[in-house]
């Protein structure tokens, strides 16, 4: 069996190469099944190798990815080929060398892959709300080290607006920097706040300067059998957003 994966739709120059893991394809038992990606979640480690191996080989990538350990923070790894293939602390990662593939891991939280128009210089990061909040797109697009205006960006599968109900403190976390992000947010019945995650990274990358943002629009708690959740499911696997620069 294949890996189940897709491959972004963004106007990303031709040196660069990208895909969107699924969750069926694997070797994972429940409550894993099956593609799991992640090493972190109780899952049995084998099963996760061969889950890895599986999207190498069904996307022919050009070498391990290079897997962080995401903290929901705004640091950013520097890959490249001579730097040695460990599990840096991270929640984004940038590369200008071809063959290195970056990778981010998610399953509610937003994914967001940068590419420069003359396809030199690719970046992942991992949005989830603290990371969103604590500068982790701003991070990564610095770390690119070109204009932000010929950047674009891709979001990847999250969870949507309907489902992601939030305190107070999500909410003062935007608005302390952005008056305007409260239009991100919608009072619901009990008194607390559902939260629109693409809407406040594109805010976010409005305010950079970037306006080449494509969205795949793809809710993770709905699309039950194509997207872990956390939300959805508590105890579950990863996916995967992959990036890297052809040879």
């Amino acid at each position: 069996m294949s890996a189940q994966f897709f491959r972004p739709d963004w106007p990303a120059a031709a040196p660069v190469r990208a895909a969107m893991s699924l969750r069926g394809g694997g070797c994972s038992m429940a409550p894993f099944d099956s593609l799991n990606l992640g090493s972190h979640v109780g899952d049995d480690p084998v099963a996760v190798g061969r889950n890895r191996a599986q999207l190498r080989e069904s996307l022919a990538l050009p070498g391990e990815p290079r897997w962080l350990q995401q903290v929901h923070g705004a640091a950013v790894y520097q890959a490249g080929a001579d730097v040695p293939p460990t599990q840096p602390v991270a929640d984004a990662a940038v590369c200008r060398e071809p063959g290195v593939v970056l990778a981010v891991m998610v399953a509610d939280c937003l994914p967001v892959l940068f590419a420069d128009r003359a396809g030199t210089v690719v970046a992942v990061a991992h949005a989830g709300w603290r990371g969103l909040a604590a500068g982790v797109l701003e991070a990564a697009v610095n770390a690119m080290g070109v204009p932000a205006e010929t950047l674009v960006a891709w979001l990847g599968p999250a969870i949507s607006q309907r489902h992601f109900e939030v305190g107070d403190d999500v909410l003062e976390a935007f608005a302390v920097g952005d008056p305007g992000a409260g239009a991100a947010f919608v009072r619901n019945a009990r008194g607390r706040w559902q939260c629109d995650l693409p809407h406040l990274a594109h805010r976010r990358l409005l305010s950079l300067g970037i306006e080449a943002v494509s969205d795949c629009g793809m809710c993770t708690f709905e699309r039950t059998s194509d997207c872990y959740s956390f939300r959805r499911d508590g105890r579950t696997g990863r996916m995967a957003a992959l990036l890297w620069l052809a040879r």
